[in-house]
């Protein structure tokens, strides 16, 4: 089941690549506090991933940021040394929390998960707003599209 808008981000323990390498994290509690815009996407190094859904986050930060978001996060089903070199071949730097989830734990708790055939588990692409830990907004693209999750469209609904 997928979580709701008005439900708290769920506690897991899941991996998040940094510059200085990786770290355990809770979403939940990396999120305590804070404004958040948390993007899913299928793949790290992944065409549409690659090209447009991580470089609109980057390219739109600092208008996120005067939009009073403290924290912008990606959210992938990749191991955190896929995420780490991913977020350097992009030069993420400290920009975006990289959360690696390579399990899918995280993934399959807010109830995102789907099934490519030749991928396996896969985070589905979508945004969440997220403020004090709860969902405020989900927007979920369909399988194969990239529009919703897009920094542009989320710009437009802070």
């Amino acid at each position: 089941m997928r979580i709701a808008v008005g439900q708290k981000i769920p506690s897991v323990k899941i991996k998040q690549a940094t510059p200085e390498g990786p770290r355990d994290v809770d979403p939940a509690e990396l999120f305590a506090g804070k404004k958040v815009i948390m993007f899913s996407l299928p793949g790290a190094f992944t065409s549409t991933c690659s090209t447009k859904h991580l470089p609109g986050y980057l390219a739109r930060y600092d208008e996120l940021r005067a939009k009073g978001v403290d924290l912008i996060a990606c959210l992938s089903v990749n191991d955190q040394h896929v995420m780490q070199a991913w977020a350097a071949a992009q030069g993420v730097g400290n920009k975006i929390a990289m959360l690696a989830d390579g399990a899918a734990t995280f993934t399959r708790a807010l109830g995102i998960e789907r099934e490519i055939s030749d991928m396996g588990t896969r985070a589905h692409r979508g945004v969440f707003v997220i403020e004090d830990g709860v969902v405020k907004s989900i927007e979920m693209d369909p399988p194969g599209t990239f529009e919703a999750s897009a920094a542009e469209s989320c710009l437009l609904r802070l």
